[in-house]
Parts: C-alpha cells; structure tokens; sequence
C-alpha cells in the first residue's frame, strides 16, 4: 500500500519546493525541538541531496565522522520513494552494515519514532546470505556435525510438512546462525551451481520468501554492493529467460560507503572455476541407467579438469597475497582448449541421456547450466583477451578467478545512465577535496560534489601514535597494546595477516578476542558494542562500522593499507601513467581515513589510533600523513 508524503502538496508548489521547506522545518524546528543539535553540516547535506533528486545526478557526498550522514539521506530519500511509488534502494558496503543500519535503536529505527513515518523498510540480502535446502540435505548425508542439528531444529514447520493452505514467513537467513562458523556456513548457504528454477523446494525456500517479501517494500529496500551489482549484472538476461530481476524497481540509490562499489562490481563480472564442484556436479546425474558412452566422457572430463589444475598449480606464480597470479604456459592453455571440446561432445551426449530419461531433470538441468558456464569462464581463460585471472582460495577450495579488467564501461552502460538520482555517501570519497580517484575508477566523467568537515574537535578527543618497528616484531607489540584493557579493534590489511597473528598467540592468553570469520559478523559486533568481549580482529571493518563511547576506545592498525601485489591491481597499475599516485597511494589513504574513522563516532568519544610502521612505511610518511586528523606521536 502506498504511504502518504510527510509534508501536504499545494497547488502553487512543485513537489520538490516542498521538500526542500519540509527538510528546513525539520532540520531548523523540529529536530532540536526534540533534543537534537543543529548541525549546519547536516543541513546542507540534505539540500545538496534535494537538489541532485530534482536533477537525477550523480552527487559525491562527502561527510565527516558526527555530520549524522544517514540521517541526512533518509528524509529526502523517503520523500522522493513515496513521491515516486517507488522504493529508494539504500546500498551498503556488506551485510553487517545492513544489520547496523536497521539495528533497533539505529538511524532507521529513530528516525521512524521521531516522525510517526510508519515506515516500510525491507532487507535484500545476497543469495549467499540464505539457507540452501538442497545443500543442506545433501550436508546432513555427508555429516553429523551439531550445527546441522541446531539448524534443522530452528526450520519452520512449513519446511518439512506439508498442508493444503500453509502459511510461509521470511526465514533462514545468516544472521539467524550467529554460532555458525563462516566455514560451516559455505557447506548449506546458497551456492552459484544450484538451479533455482529446477528445485522442488523452491516454494519453501528461505531465499525465495524473502524476495517476495521485500519486492512488496514501499519506503526502503536495504541491500549491500555486492547484491546491486549482481542485480544490475543480471536484470536484462533474467528478463529474457522469463525470471523476476534480483531488486525491484526503484526510485534512487543511496550508495553507503560507495568508495567501495568498484570492488563489488568487479566480483559480480567475476567467473569461477572451483576444482571440487565439477566432480560434485558430475557425480551428481550418475545413474544405473546411463549409457556406457557418456560415463566414459564423464571420467575422462573428470581427468582433463583435475590435470588442468595440476597444471594450474604449477604455473601459479609463487606470493603471499590472497589472489596469485596465473602464468599462462602454453600446455596450460592447450589442456584448457582441449577440456572445452571435450565438454561441448559431452553435453552432447546429456542430450541423449535427457531422452531416454535416465538423469532425473532437476540434476540434469543442473549439470547443463554448469558446463555451459564452466565452458564460457575456460574460453575466457584460453583467449587472448584483457581479462585478469589469478588462483584464490574461495570457500577453502582453490578457485580460478577470471574478471574483465575494466567494468567502467558497463558500469556507464547499466548504472550510471542518468534515469535515476544515484546518491555516494562517506565520510571519505575523496582525496583532499579532489574526487577524481573515485570518478575516474567508476568512470563517471558527469557528477556533482561537495565535502563538508566532521563537526568533532579531534585534538581533544584523539591522540595517534605511531610504533616504528621491524615487520617482524609487529605482532608482538599489538599483543603488548592489548595489556591496557581497552575495548579494541586491531586491522588487518588481509585474512591471512589476520590468520599469522592468531596463530601467533600465546596458548594460555588471557585475553578474550574475537576473530573475524569465526561466528556471523553482525552478531559478532553486537557482542562487542556490548563489551561482552574485549578485543575484536578484523580484515574488513575498515569502514561503516559503528562503535560509540565505550564500546571502542583504541584501534590498531597493523599496515599501512597499501592495496594488494595481485593480478587485479597490478593491471589497474599496468595501465596507468604514475601507478604510485594514481592507484596505490589513493587507495591506501582513503582507507587509512577510514579506518581511523572508526574510533570517533559521537560527541562524548574518546580513544587513541595506534599505527604500527615498519622501515618501508615510515620512509613515505609525507604521503600520509597529512590525511591524518591530528598530527602523529611517536610511541
């Protein structure tokens, strides 16, 4: 049902001067009538955002720590949404800021209190963030692990019973498993191989009763990068094969933290290739029935993918970072060539299979949508092309990446096409005020900008230090940081930085910590806020995460966070002109403001920034230093 506008409409007023009145009563009355101060940072946010509406630009608003951002977003955006009939997409850098934003007590929640909005928010997770039925029966015949228990107990009933008119409601969803390790959670979420459109459970699927529940939205649908982009990826050709796009329609995006959106549209172009699915799969439509032919190239397709990647290993350049590059020699790609042949003879073959019915239809149309996939992600991999690939460990299974290298093009094709207003919101976009970083990397050449200070008086409140020190040494002193007992964050510039450190600990520490990946995110930060523990170790909380007061008074900054050696920013590298000062510097500032970022969140905070820098970090100290809110203190 449609909601009524929060402000009346006049004849003698377009809508969009009565928005702008409604946000000065709003800002100027009504809020420090209710106990909130006048920020005039916030104000002129919200009007700059009240004008890129009316023009459906692109606006880069940039906001400092305590400007109240959010806040500064919704109005317009819940106007503009009821407006329209359409919802405003709010679109955050992953799924623990989702939770954040929604959490009970948060922006969305006050907001709605303050203003008797009665608002309609929904979330719209990524796929991966749901319960697979199917992986997950197919877990329960493979193991008898106790978190499969805990899970099958927590199933509506509608799951396993059946009725003639049965009531089904949202379930399944990760953040209903906080004990679940990430680990555990890979063997039952959903995973790219299944066909949804083939599952019998379809209909009592967690995953697809939430998109139906949030397609209905009216005020907000919430969802992260990763799922837009899939969404924007995905639209035209889920059209022609008759299926309902990923989002619904909407009226604008609010991209939260959208510095980061050039990651998450590169991992939606991403193709993989994992050495375990392809014999899950082919294993999968072995039957009694099938003819002696097609098990002959079923083993044979088997021995050629297991000695591509034999040969893939090989021929992995030899790094410490997570993505590795690939050189591609030329009996690599011969063995791919002659993999994709084989494969294209023996769909042939299924097609025989299909007829004589001896695969059940749903594993056969699995295995199809597969190797058609499989193929399309090897030709890439086999042709000389400007795709970037590399070998990575995805879900602890080796996996071979292949990524166009630019997506600006596509990006300027889907997204960035001037229908809707597309809103970036951070605290940093820029880098002193000159945006042309983040433009040029999403390759928006038309856009509007304004950057407004945080309103905080960091000498106050902040103090950083830095630690020279040998590498080696780094992790003793972040051991030794965590004697004065504050609640801390310490980041990390990788998973396996984070992984060494953990491994480095004493056995018998006395410190309670809690490391990224162990149990699901968003609870894992609830905990912390509530200082149920003492230290929490993370490669991704770099940004949007929100700890107020005393739930953060110290972080740690382990590296400087220089983006990675990896196949996908050597060739952003390769086709640059000054690779220091047009890709690696401005990321590594940005999120170095961003991480500091995390310890000032509110008037009444206070804490200390504790950089860790070895010989190589502190020779280019003039490049980053001047980004840093207060000067730094040597330890």
């Amino acid at each position: 049902m449609r909601q009524p506008l929060p402000f009346p409409l006049t004849k003698d007023k377009t809508f969009f001067e009565s928005l702008n009145d409604w946000i000065g009563d709003v800002f100027y009355d009504e809020l420090p009538e209710k106990g909130y101060d006048l920020r005039d940072e916030q104000i002129f946010m919200s009007f700059q955002i009240e004008q890129a509406l009316k023009e459906k630009a692109v606006l880069f608003a940039e906001a400092g720590v305590g400007t109240g951002k959010t806040m500064a977003y919704l109005l317009p955006a819940i106007a503009y949404a009821r407006y329209t009939g359409k919802p405003a997409l709010i679109s955050c850098a992953d799924e623990t800021l989702i939770e954040q934003l929604v959490k009970k007590g948060g922006d969305v929640d006050r907001l709605n209190d303050l203003f008797d909005l009665n608002l309609d928010v929904r979330l719209a997770k990524s796929r991966d963030q749901y319960l697979c039925l199917q992986r997950f029966e197919g877990a329960k015949k493979r193991s008898d692990a106790d978190f499969l228990d805990d899970i099958e107990f927590s199933l509506p009933e509608f799951v396993n019973k059946t009725y003639s008119m049965q009531n089904t409601y949202p379930y399944g969803e990760r953040s209903s498993y906080p004990e679940v390790t990430d680990e555990e959670w890979q063997q039952v979420n959903y995973h790219p191989i299944q066909n949804c459109n083939a599952c019998d459970l379809r209909n009592k699927c967690g995953q697809t009763i939430h998109r139906n529940h949030y397609r209905q939205a009216t005020d907000l649908v919430i969802c992260s990068h990763d799922f837009l982009m899939e969404h924007i990826w995905t639209k035209e050709a889920r059209k022609r094969e008759g299926q309902t796009p990923l989002l619904p329609e909407f009226s604008q995006i609010v991209l939260d933290e959208g510095h980061l959106l050039e990651f998450s549209a590169q991992r939606a172009l991403t193709y993989e290739v994992q050495e375990s699915t392809l014999q899950d799969v082919t294993e999968s439509i072995l039957s009694d029935g099938m003819r002696e032919k097609t098990l002959n190239m079923i083993e044979q397709t088997i021995d050629l993918h297991n000695e591509f990647f034999r040969l893939l290993r090989i021929h992995t350049v030899a790094s410490t970072e997570d993505r590795k590059a690939i050189a591609k020699a030329p009996e690599l790609v011969e063995v791919g060539k002659l993999l994709i042949r084989h494969i294209d003879l023996m769909m042939e073959e299924f097609v025989f299979e299909g007829e004589l019915f001896t695969i059940p239809e749903y594993e056969l149309r699995l295995a199809e949508e597969y190797f058609e996939q499989y193929t399309f992600s090897m030709r890439l991999f086999v042709e000389e092309g400007d795709a970037v690939t590399w070998l990575e460990i995805k879900d602890e299974i080796e996996t071979l990446v292949i990524m166009p290298r630019l997506v600006t093009d596509i990006l300027d094709e889907k997204l960035f096409d001037g229908k809707i207003p597309i809103i970036f919101s951070s605290a940093t976009l820029s880098i002193q005020k000159d945006f042309t970083y983040l433009s040029d990397s999403l390759g928006i050449d038309k856009y509007q900008s304004f950057s407004v200070s945080s309103p905080f008086d960091y000498e106050d409140v902040m103090k950083i230090f830095k630690h020279p020190l040998e590498q080696q040494q780094k992790f003793e002193r972040v051991y030794d940081l965590f004697s004065t007992g504050d609640q801390s964050l310490v980041l990390f510039t990788s998973k396996m930085e984070m992984d060494n450190f953990k491994k480095s600990l004493p056995l018998d520490h006395q410190y309670t910590i809690e490391f990224e990946g162990d149990r699901e995110l968003s609870t894992v930060v609830k905990e912390f806020q509530e200082g149920k523990f003492q230290i929490l170790c993370s490669y991704h909380l770099w940004e949007g995460l929100d700890l107020p007061g005393e739930a953060l008074t110290k972080v740690i900054i382990v590296d400087l966070p220089f983006p990675p050696k990896d196949p996908v920013f050597d060739a952003k590298r390769k086709f640059s002109n000054n690779p220091l000062e047009e890709i690696d510097l401005p990321f590594m500032q940005l999120r170095i403001q961003q991480g500091i970022g995390r310890l000032i969140r509110t008037s009444k905070d206070y804490g200390e920034i504790h950089l860790l820098l070895n010989e190589d970090e502190l020779r280019v100290e003039h490049l980053w230093e001047t980004i840093l809110p207060v000067p730094a203190e040597n330890f």
